[in-house]
């Protein structure tokens, strides 16, 4: 397979995934179901069920109430061979802003809990902070991918599945940390192949990436490569703020740092660009990791 089908495929099932339905079994409408990516760890990857979650609260609110932001819990590992159930609760529908919580369950237990935001678009105040300058473009930098026949056949597969392209500015974190050890780093991101016009869409999926990489501003700071032997990295919560509109199929600069490491657990921080220096979305991710020598 090579590589435009390789992408073409990544996306059609990257919207497979993002398609819920309604429940036959339902007694209400807000109950959906959803399929899982395969994934050769066996858990669900985390951006997945943020993705979906926010389509199950999308669906019961009308097209112009746009999210402006989630704060999310990751419960339990999922697994990724079984299918997932969302409830969601029509908790405050005002003038404004409608609020919904999303739960997401499997094996009748909830894996994942959300409470979102939306709002109808209205003008205000406005200001963003800038575009950090002097960055490399995407075009010049390796693709990670580049990687694939290198790494360990789990992590291959995963790069090879996933339907975004992330070029690392200073380095992905696979085999080496490159450069200082400093708690940031940038990445350029966008999905590998054109995605349908909905709005809607393009902001499930940046959720959807918002979960890739974020982790490895506190990794990078300790010289921690995705390798380590021991190591292991779990997300707990996760939040994030839209601001603007954003093509996902388009280059965007993810910008991250982590102000605070301690007890197991470290804090992430990110800011997403479009190329064009549009500040899109701001995210906050507290991840536990333990290194056996820590």
């Amino acid at each position: 397979m090579n590589a435009d089908e390789n992408a073409s495929r990544s996306i059609r099932n990257l919207l497979e995934v993002l398609d819920l339905d309604a429940s036959e079994a339902r007694t209400t409408e807000d109950i959906f179901t959803g399929v899982s990516h395969s994934m050769p760890t066996g858990r669900v990857y985390g951006g997945q069920v943020l993705a979906q979650s926010l389509v199950a609260a999308e669906r019961t609110l009308p097209e112009d109430r746009v999210v402006h932001s989630m704060h999310g819990y990751f419960l339990r590992p999922g697994d990724a061979s079984q299918g997932i159930t969302f409830a969601v609760d029509r908790i405050h529908d005002g003038r404004s802003f409608s609020t919904r919580r999303s739960q997401a369950y499997q094996g009748g237990v909830p894996i994942f809990s959300m409470i979102s935001s939306f709002q109808d678009e209205d003008p205000g105040l406005e200001h963003a902070e800038p575009i950090p300058e002097g960055l490399p473009d995407p075009e010049s930098l390796p693709s990670d991918d580049e990687l694939i026949g290198t790494l360990h056949p789990v992590t291959g597969r995963l790069l090879a599945e996933r339907p975004a392209d992330i070029r690392h500015i200073t380095g992905p974190l696979f085999v080496e940390v490159a450069g200082e050890r400093v708690p940031r780093q940038a990445v350029w991101m966008r999905m590998r192949a054109p995605l349908p016009d909905s709005p809607r869409l393009h902001r499930a999926a940046l959720a959807y990436l918002s979960d890739m990489t974020i982790q490895e501003s506190i990794l990078r700071r300790h010289g921690i490569t995705w390798q380590t032997p021991g190591l292991k990295v779990a997300s707990l919560d996760h939040a994030m703020w839209w601001h603007r509109f954003g093509r996902v199929d388009e280059w965007m600069l993810y910008v991250q740092q982590s102000p605070n490491a301690r007890g197991g657990r470290g804090l992430a921080q990110g800011r997403i660009y479009s190329r064009d220096g549009a500040l899109l979305a701001t995210v906050a991710q507290e991840i536990m990791v333990r290194v056996p020598s820590a």
